[in-house]
């Protein structure tokens, strides 16, 4: 193939990681607003966490729900993304022993998946279409020389 095919692609290629965070973002929304804003619905995971000896069920209910459905937020904004790769391995990596140990490929795969991708946006963070960049740029467009502030003259009289 013409290596002029993608050239476009390869400069731009850290866009890329946008279209990985809005698609990883809208599955764990999905995959948890249920249990937002279905009080039945987070009844049936505690019940689910306790089944497996989850101590403090309830609270570790909430605590990956609330955890999964502010990452997926953040990676829609593209902001603090590097951390939430950090809760996504730690959240689905417990998810993997406490849920999928001796299930089949198949249904342990999206874990592994999503501990995968916490791992990328770990190492690769937001890309340049996010909030993180836009704090970024503000930071350094303040602490620039350019926009430092001059020292006042005092003028004598």
């Amino acid at each position: 193939m013409d290596a002029g095919a993608f050239s476009f692609f390869r400069r731009h290629s850290a866009y890329g990681v946008l279209f990985l965070r809005l698609a990883i973002g809208v599955f764990i929304i999905y995959g948890v607003q249920d249990n937002v804003f279905s009080w039945e619905r987070m009844l049936e995971f505690r019940d689910f966490l306790q089944e497996r000896g989850v101590p403090y069920p309830l609270l570790a209910a909430h605590v990956s729900v609330y955890v999964q459905f502010t990452c997926g937020i953040l990676l829609l904004l593209g902001g603090a993304v590097r951390f939430v790769g950090l809760l996504l391995i730690i959240n689905f990596t417990a998810a993997i022993f406490i849920a999928h140990i001796g299930q089949p490929f198949q249904q342990y795969y999206p874990a592994a998946q999503l501990i995968a991708v916490g791992f990328f946006f770990l190492f690769n963070g937001a890309g340049p279409v996010s909030l993180d960049a836009f704090v970024t740029r503000t930071q350094q467009k303040h602490h620039s020389p350019l926009y430092a502030k001059k020292p006042s003259v005092i003028r004598k009289s």
